[in-house]
């Protein structure tokens, strides 16, 4: 496959990243994280995710760009703040890099919007949104995103009054069943120029446990509708066999994902558990 494009940031990505949960969100497993990350990087990965909800995440990155000079300037670096409020954020983002050991972020995004509250926060004199293009001015991120996977209405909202430049939002085969982001959300990011990033594409291992998909129809139905993926791993076998997937396999046909999405029907709900 050949490399996609983020949206407007220009980003270079391929279609499979790594995400910054699986073993990543973890305390005191440094032993087992470090060398994970260590083989994405000496893979070629282009786009790391992280977050300072996702406990010891942070820092693992830190560990392993200490390891491997030169790694952090060769990959797109993702973080979030999950504070609404501009010092809260602004505080929270300084300690981001920090553990990341950095000195800025290629992207910035508000973390989990759940709420029309969150919303509301984030957009309120001294909020988060306040935060970033402080944060921008003083060279410490360079984009701005937005996450969610409960309501998709919530990051429709949320994008109406910014110039967001991502968004991270769950694509999987059970999402038409309930409340699709894959309709709705997608579209209108595309109209906005926004970088789309997939998350929760085996639905946290259940889909490919239950026996319901494999790994690699679970790829190939997201990779149909996002820039790139952010796929959790346990594992540097984990990491090379998602980025193979995503390197060398195409996206799901319509008529494929229309029969995947059929024969996950039934249990769509023990898949988007995530969702409101």
């Amino acid at each position: 496959m050949e490399p996609r494009t983020l949206g407007r940031t220009g980003a270079v990505v391929d279609a499979v990243s790594l995400g910054g949960e699986g073993i990543l969100r973890t305390r005191g497993r440094s032993r087992e994280a470090v060398p994970m990350l260590l083989e994405a990087l000496r893979e070629g990965v282009r786009y790391c995710d992280t977050a300072p909800a996702y406990d010891q995440s942070q820092d693992y990155y830190g560990e392993a760009f200490g390891q491997m000079k030169g790694a952090r300037d060769s990959v797109f670096l993702a973080s979030k703040t999950h504070r609404r409020d501009k010092a809260s954020a602004l505080a929270l983002l300084d300690e981001s890099l920090r553990r990341l050991r950095t000195d800025h972020l290629d992207l910035w995004q508000m973390h989990d919007l759940r709420t029309e509250e969150d919303v509301s926060e984030i957009y309120a004199p001294s909020g988060a949104l306040e935060a970033a293009e402080a944060a921008k001015k003083a060279g410490k991120i360079r984009f701005v995103g937005l996450t969610g996977h409960e309501d998709p209405g919530i990051l429709l909202a949320a994008m109406e009054g910014y110039r967001f430049d991502s968004v991270l939002l769950p694509i999987n085969p059970a999402d038409p069943a309930r409340l699709p982001f894959i309709t709705t959300v997608i579209p209108e990011a595309r109209k906005r120029g926004m970088g789309v990033v997939g998350m929760k594409v085996m639905a946290a291992g259940l889909l490919v446990a239950d026996g319901a998909a494999t790994p690699e129809e679970c790829i190939r139905y997201a990779m149909a509708h996002a820039d790139t993926l952010i796929i959790g791993c346990k594992s540097p076998e984990e990491v090379r066999s998602n980025l193979h997937v995503g390197r060398t396999a195409t996206p799901m046909t319509t008529e494929e994902q229309r029969a995947l999405e059929a024969r996950l029907a039934r249990k769509a709900s023990r898949y988007d558990s995530f969702k409101a």
